[in-house]
């Protein structure tokens, strides 16, 4: 098992790590809100656990690779603890169809801000860069996420009660949260 040094990650890496972490707890959050409103009968409790025990699986590998990089976690994880479970909550009370809005939105974002990760990684043009185990890492995690706004689009996302609005303020506060965890 080889990692990169404290001082090869860098700064970029350093910040990618946390901000990816921290996206992956807030993910975990969200979907305890929803399982705990809905509960296990209700319609779409198996698609939310399954997505939720894959964004637990993303979460540890996170919190491996910071633990052997010598990355903190955000100072802000206990805002996403609340932020996420009430938003979970709030959506799955609207409705299986706002909560799958829900995974809709954050899954938008979180393809887009893996995305351009990708795109600062891939320094070398191959795919790989200078951090071949965090470009798998954001690639494989990126492909799990585009499945869930799949899953979400399908099970009616956009039926949800205004739909629109309901993704846009959750998306804008998806890129407010990506933002200030690269930083605090």
């Amino acid at each position: 098992m080889s990692s990169l040094p404290k001082a090869a990650a860098g700064p970029d890496r350093t910040s990618m790590i946390r901000v990816d972490q921290a996206g992956e707890y807030g993910a975990t959050r969200i979907y305890a809100g929803q399982l705990a409103v809905m509960g296990d009968r209700a319609p779409l409790s198996a698609e939310i656990r399954a997505m939720a025990e894959q964004e637990a699986g993303h979460r540890a590998e996170f919190d491996a690779l910071m633990a052997r990089r010598g990355v903190r976690p955000t100072a802000l994880q206990p805002v996403w603890n609340i932020a996420g479970y009430a938003l979970g909550a709030a959506t799955a009370l609207l409705g299986p169809e706002a909560a799958m809005a829900c995974t809709a939105a954050v899954e938008t974002e979180i393809d887009r801000h893996y995305s351009r990760q990708l795109d600062d990684l891939d320094g070398d043009g191959e795919g790989q860069g200078d951090d071949p185990e965090l470009a798998d890492m954001v690639r494989r995690f990126r492909e799990d996420e585009r499945e869930h706004h799949d899953v979400a689009i399908a099970a009616g996302a956009e039926r949800a009660p205004a739909y629109p609005l309901l993704s846009a303020a959750i998306r804008l506060g998806c890129r407010a949260a990506i933002r200030l965890s690269e930083k605090v």
